[in-house]
């Protein structure tokens, strides 16, 4: 067990900007992100006997930390709309991807929580699909369905732009 828990302070240690920046993506709000990542440390190392193979390390992590997300979220619904406007000019997202110039990110910002993840998980954290389904929990087909769905808004709001 011991080996599990040094590889998980490891992968955190290693990967700690790519899980503030998801965490960012969803709250916001720089001190919202920092609880958000760091309540997922303290959920992760609780449970770490509940991760029987270390070589998982990186999907079940990052579901803990899209769980936490998700639960942000729905606590603060509403602070989170009047702060993507006041953040929006501030951030310089070096690993946004842009269309023509456009800066897409704003635009997964506008996306369902299941959509966004699957898009951000995909896009800006580079994961297989397979990789997704496992740490969204659900299977390949509605990953597959749920990027499908989220490009298309995205090809609409950029054809608009």
């Amino acid at each position: 067990m011991q080996d599990v828990k040094e590889t998980l302070i490891n992968y955190i240690r290693d990967n700690q900007d790519k899980l503030y920046r998801m965490a960012f993506s969803y709250a916001k709000n720089e001190d919202a992100a920092l609880d958000i990542v760091q309540e997922a440390i303290t959920k992760a190392l609780k449970n770490i006997d509940k991760l029987k193979e270390e070589k998982y390390v990186n999907t079940w992590f990052y579901r803990i930390v899209i769980n936490e997300c998700l639960q942000y979220i729905k606590k603060n619904k509403k602070m989170m709309y009047c702060r993507l406007q006041e953040i929006e000019n501030k951030v310089d997202w070096k690993d946004s991807i842009t269309y023509e110039g456009i800066d897409t990110y704003k635009y997964v910002q506008k996306l369902s929580p299941k959509i966004k993840t699957v898009i951000l998980l995909r896009f800006f954290e580079d994961k297989k699909i397979e990789e997704i389904a496992k740490i969204t929990n659900t299977n390949v087909n509605t990953v597959k369905s749920r990027l499908y769905k989220g490009l298309k808004e995205l090809r609409k709001w950029l054809k608009n732009e």
